[in-house]
């Protein structure tokens, strides 16, 4: 059998760290100025481009798929080479991938902060963007996919098969949850409406955690660990119980997001119980991983690469433990739309796949630049910043998280809500949120440490674009009757993948086909439920644009404090024509869904302009821009076209007056207006933005509490 020679690519490589450094850098950045709004409104500089609203997806897009999904790249493509002893099957496909996947984080730069966004969480890209998305991912999936089967190993190593779980789930879970019809280029309306966009997004928006944060992140754990431990994994048979247990189950996990919402309880108890047995395999995966390191405990006091690994695996733990704890309903009660939430994440981002980053980047770079990294005290500072910065970050989202959620819930001795105004929950936690963005930039300062750490690595060392290697042809499969079952699975990579499509695709599958079953009249049993008015969708795309579902929820939950406070608790056929569904992930500000003609016109259009002249202390900054710029009246038929098409019932040649019907219920509330000393014109945004507040939870009559 002859030795076969042949080169790995690097350049490519070498280009997705590089551009992880740069975007992580970037998302982490936006992230501060986030962080930092939160207490000190004003620091968006008056700018409509950097409000928490628009910024806030800039943020989540930037780190998820920028950062962690330039680094998921880098590592997948370093580390398949040389599992699989080949070259990439395409360098045109890697090339493709590289460059596509950039203008695509560039598109989100360009958009988000304009506000074109669909306002689903981790899926806020428009419809062309979603389309990229999915083609590029298609080429990453035929360039992996080509690679193993020209492979030289005979077996796939376990990091593959988190390879091709996280390749095959994204793209179904992309596609699914990415169904909308375009109304033109840079706006759409979701396929789905009301509970099922929720049960749907939330499906996608789990599992975009699960298969995209987690999942390659465990392939890459496996390669680059050993790797730097110089340790063998420590069980093969452990692996095969967490690869097939983890794709299998976390995929049922989504609705734990929605409990005591007007989710169907029979999907609230499915997505509690299987993120409870999820315990099990992710646990398995942190023991693996743990006890790598076995006879190398020693070395890491003393190499900073199985600081960062040991760092991000235990994160990995906590966050995996955290997650079925916050789906069991009486930790979610008080834990849901809390900085509980927040810390969770971040527990994740920061820990598990940031510090994992940062050891694999420590690591690769000397390989490929054949030399030693430049200075390891430096990267022992980074690892103490960052270190420094997610206890700074999580223990005040913990205090503040437990604060809020009480305070919202607590009565006083005569039954009286103790804490009325929300406002005066959120003025408690903000000493919470500075210590919170003070977190950020010391774990901010430690990736800069890392940026000029690895700079002087590359320049005293020499780059090799091609790496020469040599490894004996594959030969052909013989079976002797005695291998273990899990070994003749690993070396038919197709059978192996699509095994992984069907163990995924099971859960989907008996979660959202009941929902996609039912049809808009088995929903609605609300009969003065009606499709919003022309004025009031455009106001609602408003809403939309500013990002407001960032910070208020529109789902009143069926606890005392919450109907006490909000109103009659949220029913699933109200929102049978929300598309997107607005239910919200995290309160900043109070539940806006009963807030309907709870205040005059005036109130609205004043709390726009200054949110302080009506909420003293309020942390939510002004939206003058709403007071001047007029909304696209021309583009009214276009979406009353649209919406009907997805079923909501518009009578058939309203088009035709549909601009009359929204300047004529404007006019109203410009003399609304008027009669206060207000003076305005019917095409401002802030007439249209007011037309859907005064709409919200008033389809239903009940008797709004006052706040």
């Amino acid at each position: 059998m002859g030795i076969e020679k042949f080169h790995y690519d690097n350049k490519v490589v070498k280009y997705f760290a590089i551009a992880t450094v740069i975007w992580g850098a970037i998302g982490m950045l936006v992230g501060l100025l986030a962080a930092t709004q939160l207490f000190a409104p004003e620091a968006n500089m008056g700018n409509e481009y950097t409000t928490f609203g628009r910024i806030r997806p800039l943020h989540t897009n930037a780190v998820i798929f920028a950062f962690v999904g330039n680094a998921i790249f880098a590592g997948v493509y370093y580390s398949m080479q040389r599992l699989l002893k080949t070259r990439m099957f395409s360098d045109a496909l890697s090339w493709i991938n590289f460059w596509g996947w950039q203008i695509i984080i560039l598109s989100a730069v360009l958009t988000l902060p304009l506000g074109i966004t669909t306002s689903k969480e981790y899926a806020e890209l428009e419809w062309p963007i979603d389309i990229a998305i999915a083609l590029i991912w298609v080429v990453f999936g035929i360039n992996m996919i080509g690679t193993i089967i020209r492979r030289r190993e005979k077996h796939m190593y376990v990091a593959i098969w988190f390879y091709i779980a996280s390749f095959v789930t994204v793209a179904v879970l992309h596609v699914v949850n990415s169904f909308a019809l375009p109304v033109n280029f840079l706006k759409s309306y979701s396929a789905f409406a009301g509970v099922q966009d929720a049960l749907v997004q939330w499906w996608y928006g789990h599992n975009a955690v699960a298969f995209f944060l987690t999942t390659p992140y465990l392939g890459l754990m496996y390669y680059f660990l050993p790797k730097a431990a110089n340790r063998p994994i420590y069980s093969y048979k452990l692996s095969i119980v967490h690869f097939w247990a983890l794709i299998f189950l976390y995929i049922w996990a989504g609705p734990h997001h929605l409990l005591y919402t007007s989710l169907p309880e029979w999907a609230q108890a499915l997505g509690t119980a299987f993120s409870i047995m999820l315990i099990a395999p992710s646990w398995g995966g942190m023991v693996n991983g743990l006890l790598t390191l076995r006879g190398a405990w020693d070395r890491v006091k003393e190499d900073p690469i199985l600081k960062f690994m040991v760092v991000a695996i235990t994160a990995y733990g906590m966050a995996v433990f955290e997650g079925p704890m916050l789906s069991l309903k009486n930790v979610n009660a008080i834990a849901h739309y809390t900085d509980w939430i927040v810390a969770h994440v971040h527990i994740g981002g920061l820990g598990w796949n940031g510090f994992l980053t940062f050891g694999i980047l420590y690591w690769m770079i000397p390989q490929m630049w054949k030399t030693q990294l430049f200075s390891k005290k430096l990267a022992n500072t980074h690892f103490w910043l960052g270190t420094l910065g997610i206890v700074f970050y999580a223990l005040p989202m913990y205090v503040s998280a437990i604060t809020q959620g009480l305070m919202w819930k607590e009565f006083t001795a005569e039954g009286i809500l103790q804490y009325p105004n929300f406002l005066s929950t959120t003025l408690q936690i903000i000493p919470m949120y500075m210590l919170r963005a003070f977190g950020g930039l010391l774990y901010l300062s430690g990736v800069f440490v890392m940026v000029y750490n690895l700079i002087k690595t590359a320049k005293q060392g020499t780059f090799v674009p091609n790496e020469a290697a040599e490894a004996p042809a594959l030969e052909k499969a013989v079976s002797t009757g005695k291998e273990y079952w899990h070994r003749v699975w690993e070396r038919k990579p197709v059978f192996f993948t699509i095994l992984t499509t069907v163990a995924i695709l099971l859960g989907g599958i008996f979660e959202l086909i009941p929902s996609f079953m039912m049809k808009t009249k088995d929903v609605t049993t609300i009969a003065s439920v009606q499709p919003y008015t022309p004025l009031e969708l455009e106001g609602r795309d408003i809403y939309i644009s500013e990002g407001c579902v960032g910070c208020h929820s529109q789902m009143i939950r069926p606890f005392r404090s919450e109907t006490e406070r909000y109103g009659e608790y949220s029913k699933a056929g109200e929102f049978v024509y929300d598309r997107p569904f607005l239910w919200g992930s995290k309160r900043t500000g109070p539940d806006l869904h009963r807030v309907g003609a709870k205040y005059p016109d005036s109130w609205h259009y004043n709390h726009m302009y200054d949110p302080r002249s009506m909420s003293p202390g309020s942390t939510m900054p002004p939206y003058p821009w709403l007071l001047s710029q007029a909304y696209d009246l021309e583009g009214l038929p276009d979406k009353i076209t649209t919406m009907r098409k997805l079923g909501v019932p518009y009578e058939d040649g309203f088009e035709e007056d549909v601009q009359t019907n929204a300047l004529a219920q404007a006019d109203k509330i410009v003399k609304s207006l008027k009669a206060d000393g207000i003076e305005t014109v019917p095409e401002a945004k802030i007439v249209a933005l007011i037309a859907y507040l005064q709409r919200l939870g008033t389809d239903i009559k009940t008797e709004v509490a006052e706040n």
